[in-house]
């Protein structure tokens, strides 16, 4: 009895404490409080505001053309200390002004720690001198659906690449949430699923990287320009093949995987090194800015989810172990499940099969002359079996293949000069190209630039393709049409 009337007492007393001080603000471990403030930038917030303004008036001294009828879908900036690589952050992060965004996806990488996947903090706010930023409930959502993703509050305690971001963030935006995300190694297509399919209108995504590390001035800025050419080509196998490249290659990668499949732009607004602002110039770290630009809005008619996608895989797959006369695996009753308009829109669909990393067939309609499923359904048939470069596929190799899908926008004539201009037109790892002589045609889908990232070599096995010589390209008289694709990839 008396220790029912104590328990009551406390109880009461916690009460009458909470009412006389007000509502109880969050506990401190559920906010990821800030680190580095006073070392990468200042802890007090009007200076912190003073020099962000500081150094966008330096970044609006050289100013370059951006696309007026894009949205900006992502951007790439440094982490550094902001004396080192604040005047390329600024660059980056004053194309948000007037703009808004609900949800900041932020990604870097793993300095401090050592993990593999990704780290998803299960704190509810981040803060800065200026103030806290929730964690959208995406991030939530990431850590329960994917295995690849958890929290590692050591990382939280050490790692920098999301914090320094975020000032820049609160000085432009207002009323958004962020979901940062800190990889370690892992699958880079995976991530990039799973990113995606939180990728809503209203959405940004933000990558946290340096480039080259601790090279000589010369070298460093021969390097990041190779680097640069890669990400503005879209080129992610490039950007893998090689270390000391960027210290967040990794989330860069993943951006440029989402970049192809939503046939974002990117566009280089600044790039400069810690010896061109204030470090020595015999040990340097190299900085980029750069934008990514895509449609306006990801609207039903003309871009498909990553669920929807997964769809049309399970039903190409569906489709050949039936012809084969054997289960296929899928439990779902997936034509049930085709129901949406979206699937019956028309588009130019691609089947591609492969084995072991290595093409076993690939047949397609290029013009959207029929709805997608019926696309899907046929073009997984002639891929599995009426490719004249292979043997039919045999049962025993139904569970050995991979299925991707592709999904193709109508092909649009190319207009160039001359064999330069042509190379100048061109887009790799974006554009799917078309060329027709004569009676002669052929086409690589844009997934092709990984085994073919040289323009000229690509444009000379397109030719050999169609039957035509290697140079043929080079007499600036064939019909070319380019096309963009959005592809899924099935699931392992």
């Amino acid at each position: 009895m008396k220790t029912d009337i104590l328990i009551k007492f406390f109880i009461l007393s916690v009460l009458l404490v909470a009412m006389a001080f007000g509502p109880m603000p969050l506990y401190a471990q559920s906010v990821r409080e800030a680190v580095v403030a006073g070392k990468f930038y200042p802890a007090e917030p009007q200076a912190l505001k003073e020099q962000i303004q500081r150094l966008t008036r330096e970044a609006s001294a050289a100013d370059v053309s951006l696309p007026s009828d894009k949205e900006l879908k992502a951007l790439i900036m440094p982490h550094a200390g902001y004396v080192y690589s604040g005047r390329t952050a600024a660059h980056a992060a004053r194309r948000l002004e007037g703009r808004s965004f609900s949800k900041v996806v932020i990604m870097g990488p793993d300095h401090r720690v050592g993990f593999k996947n990704g780290a998803i903090s299960d704190v509810s706010a981040y803060e800065t001198p200026l103030g806290r930023l929730k964690l959208h409930p995406d991030a939530e959502k990431l850590r329960k659906r994917y295995d690849c993703f958890r929290p590692v509050p050591a990382s939280d305690k050490r790692e920098h690449c999301i914090e320094v971001i975020l000032p820049f963030l609160q000085f432009y935006l207002k009323d958004f949430q962020i979901v940062p995300i800190v990889f370690g190694s892992g699958d880079v297509k995976r991530y990039a699923a799973a990113v995606d399919g939180i990728c809503q209108d209203k959405t940004l995504i933000v990558v946290s990287s340096d480039l080259s590390h601790y090279l000589p001035y010369e070298r460093a800025n021969h390097r990041d320009k190779q680097t640069i050419k890669m990400i503005l080509e879209l080129n992610a196998k490039g950007l893998a093949a090689d270390s000391n490249r960027a210290c967040g290659a990794t989330a860069i990668r993943v951006l440029v995987n989402m970049a192809r499949k939503h046939n974002w732009a990117p566009v280089l607004i600044h790039h400069e090194n810690s010896g061109d602002t204030a470090g020595p110039r015999q040990r340097v770290v190299g900085y980029a800015a750069i934008a990514f630009y895509g449609e306006a809005s990801m609207t039903q008619s003309s871009n498909m989810s990553e669920e929807n996608g997964q769809l049309l895989v399970k039903l190409a797959r569906q489709t050949i172990a039936k012809r084969l006369g054997v289960e296929s695996g899928v439990d779902e009753d997936i034509p049930s499940r085709l129901s949406d308009d979206i699937f019956q829109s028309q588009r130019g669909t691609f089947v591609t099969l492969t084995k072991n990393d290595q093409l076993r067939g690939c047949i397609g309609n290029l013009l959207p002359d029929k709805p997608i499923t019926e696309g899907v359904r046929e073009n997984a048939i002639n891929a599995a079996f009426n490719d004249p470069r292979f043997p039919e596929l045999s049962k025993a190799e139904l569970d050995q293949v991979d299925i991707e899908i592709s999904l193709l926008t109508e092909p649009q004539p190319l207009e160039y000069k001359d064999a330069d201009d042509l190379l100048s037109k061109l887009r790799p790892h974006i554009d799917g190209v078309i060329i027709r002589k004569g009676m002669h045609s052929s086409t690589f889908l844009p997934q092709v630039w990984e085994q073919l990232p040289d323009k000229p070599m690509f444009l000379s096995h397109l030719c050999l393709k169609a039957g035509l010589a290697g140079d043929e390209w080079k007499k600036g008289d064939m019909e070319v049409l380019t096309y963009q694709v959005q592809y899924f990839e099935e699931e392992k």
